[in-house]
């Protein structure tokens, strides 16, 4: 783990913040407070981390969402249950029996209701409840409930930034605080290296529902290129190796008719020449990132996507290697550094 101390401790600290979309100021403080270091930041109308470096040369965009997915309370019933809907793209088959912190006028603790198997019909057998049949125990009457709770209050779900065999930690929010982690790790390799390069960094809110605070911030940008890191699928068993990334063999560049293939095409070559670890991402048609976003904001910005392969997406347990983290972090590095003219 000490080859990726950096990257693990950033990981970590973001994590432990709280952001659903909408409601991402916890996440966005912390984050902000790291990227200080580097720039100057501010936090946007809508709740976006925006950092700037003046230059005089390209101007270069960074994106990688702070917002993570959760649940949204929408009423307390009669006998004090929560009742919620999804806040990004939750997933209802792992909800059953989790655990969740519901953020109302103070932080209570709750479970997810789950029908014990002896009473389960056989027509709900194998089959997850949809979001209108949730149903959340935080242990009050409905009349104490409503002190403390009231719809529209977020939900996320209770996990532990866990250390696994090897470099792979696994916790809730990886998707995308990974991103920002990759990003704050490329600036501390870029100190000093980014010549006369414009560059703003957003941490950017909203992406889980519909990605609105990319396409604002990217309009307000106005940049000549962006890269944004995300994450994407990583194999797994009952998952084809073929059709996705490997855990712990770098970054994926991707491939897409809505992305620059020139700007594709640049980040492999450099990932080549500096031995950075790559795999390949192709899409057929749009992103489901803030690329898609990006790339139509104002006058249009050519936009290439990195991606940070991941297990269990939208779950408490999504986990990554460090090492992917790093090589994506090593080739946004290299990229500013050759469009800014400076020598690596």
């Amino acid at each position: 783990m000490s080859e990726y101390q950096n990257v693990s401790l950033l990981l970590k600290a973001l994590c432990a913040a709280n952001g659903t979309s909408g409601d991402e100021a916890e996440a966005a403080e912390i984050a902000a407070g790291m990227l200080k270091k580097y720039m100057d930041v501010e936090i946007s109308p809508l709740g976006s981390v925006i950092g700037r470096l003046d230059g005089n040369g390209i101007h270069i965009l960074l994106d990688a969402h702070i917002d993570q997915i959760g649940l949204v309370v929408t009423a307390i019933d009669e006998t004090g249950f929560l009742k919620v809907a999804k806040c990004g793209g939750s997933d209802a088959r792992v909800l059953a029996a989790s655990d969740v912190t519901v953020h109302g006028k103070k932080d209570v603790f709750g479970v997810v209701t789950s029908t014990p198997p002896h009473l389960a019909s056989k027509d709900d057998e194998g089959k997850a409840k949809g979001f209108d049949d949730v149903s959340i125990d935080i242990g009050l009457s409905r009349e104490n409930a409503e002190k403390i709770v009231e719809p529209g209050d977020r939900i996320t779900f209770n996990s532990s930034f866990d250390e696994l065999l090897g470099n792979r930690v696994a916790s809730a929010c990886i998707d995308d605080r990974a991103g920002v982690a990759a990003i704050l790790r490329a600036l501390e390799l870029l100190e000093g290296k980014t010549g006369n390069a414009k560059i703003t960094v957003m941490f950017s809110s909203q992406e889980e529902t519909g990605g609105s605070g990319a396409l604002t911030g990217a309009f307000s940008a106005q940049a000549d290129e962006a890269i944004a890191v995300d994450v994407s699928f990583a194999s797994a068993p009952n998952i084809s190796s073929e059709k996705y990334a490997s855990l712990g063999m770098g970054t994926m560049i991707g491939y897409s008719p809505s992305l620059d293939f020139e700007m594709s095409k640049s980040l492999k070559r450099l990932a080549e020449e500096n031995e950075i670890q790559y795999q390949n991402e192709v899409m057929g048609g749009r992103t489901g990132t803030n690329c898609d976003e990006i790339q139509i904001s104002g006058r249009g910005c050519k936009t290439a996507l990195l991606s940070i392969p991941i297990r269990n997406m939208h779950t408490a347990v999504e986990l990554c290697d460090l090492s992917d983290i790093e090589e994506t972090a090593k080739l946004i590095a290299a990229y500013i550094t050759e469009r800014s003219g400076t020598n690596a």
